[in-house]
């Protein structure tokens, strides 16, 4: 049995917000930051990995 990795999505704004994208099966949505010194954050129920296009290809 395999574990699928976490979904990465590249964004545009530093404030995002994530409710798992699956309609009634996702999760609450939630509103996350992305720190402008890491350039991504990771959704505490989903996993998925939001990174801003300014910092693609270096995280």
């Amino acid at each position: 049995m395999t574990t699928e990795a976490p979904e990465i999505k590249i964004v545009d704004s530093y404030r995002i917000a994530c409710d798992g994208g699956e309609g009634a099966l996702g999760h609450p949505r939630v509103w996350l930051l992305i720190p402008q010194t890491e350039g991504f954050v990771e959704c505490p129920y989903c996993d998925a990995k939001y990174i801003h296009r300014d910092f693609e290809g270096k995280v």
